[in-house]
């Protein structure tokens, strides 16, 4: 496990504390957009079936069958207290478009915990992980998952959470990166994790609380998705 020791170069924890955002001016919601699909948090058997379809199809392009084959079933974490998993519909059919795992660390250490000890300034507040993320390849595969992470950010203001974590391998990290997800330890780079097949992740948080201000002070192309404008097709 990398600990807080090993990650100390110069005062890491002083160096990515995250500095205080000014806050701006915020608009209010001013349109309404509709998608090809609906966005909601999955429930009972059948749901999974389709979370299981989409997370396996998904890891299976980018990995080994023998790393894969595993998530054809259900894992203990899809049904452990302070979990829930997000479920995109094509409204044509109702076959699966995308899913996503979120787990808080009300009732237990997030998963990454397991081979990563988090800095100081993160002990003790609420934090959200997400996980498992998978999309399809047909239709509409980048809108479902900006909607997904939309979703993401939405259950986290819901749910009084400070910090939105993530672990991303090269070269999708850059994806996050753009979105303005930030090195939780910027000097270690890409480390194994182990709820993640024991590959090379780098491990990104963003500030729930402030991110729209930040949004807001670089003209961020999201911002209006994310903050003004209303999609009745998300329902948590």
């Amino acid at each position: 496990m990398v600990t807080n020791s090993d990650a100390l170069g110069v005062s890491a924890n002083a160096l990515n504390r995250p500095r205080p955002v000014p806050v701006g001016i915020k608009k209010s919601v001013n349109r309404t957009e509709y998608w090809p699909f609906t966005l909601r948090l999955a429930s009972g058997a059948q749901d999974m079936a389709k979370v299981l379809e989409i997370r396996h199809s998904a890891y299976a392009r980018h990995l080994p069958e023998a790393l894969s084959a595993s998530l054809r079933q259900p894992e203990a974490m899809d049904s452990a207290a302070g979990v829930v998993m997000l479920l995109a519909e094509s409204k044509l059919d109702g076959s699966p478009m995308g899913t996503m795992r979120i787990q808080t660390n009300r009732a237990q250490a997030l998963a990454l915990e397991q081979s990563v000890q988090l800095p100081q300034w993160m002990q003790g507040l609420p934090l959200a992980e997400a996980t498992r993320l998978g999309v399809s390849l047909e239709g509409s595969a980048r809108l479902v998952k900006v909607a997904l992470f939309k979703a993401y950010y939405l259950y986290c203001l819901q749910a009084g959470i400070r910090y939105m974590v993530i672990t991303a391998r090269a070269p999708l990290d850059r994806q996050y990166e753009r979105m303005l997800f930030q090195d939780v330890y910027p000097h270690l780079g890409y480390i194994p994790l182990s709820h993640v097949f024991n590959l090379p992740h780098r491990v990104l948080y963003l500030d729930v609380q402030n991110v729209r201000e930040q949004w807001e002070e670089v003209g961020h192309p999201m911002l209006d998705f994310m903050c003004n404008t209303r999609h009745p097709d998300l329902q948590l």
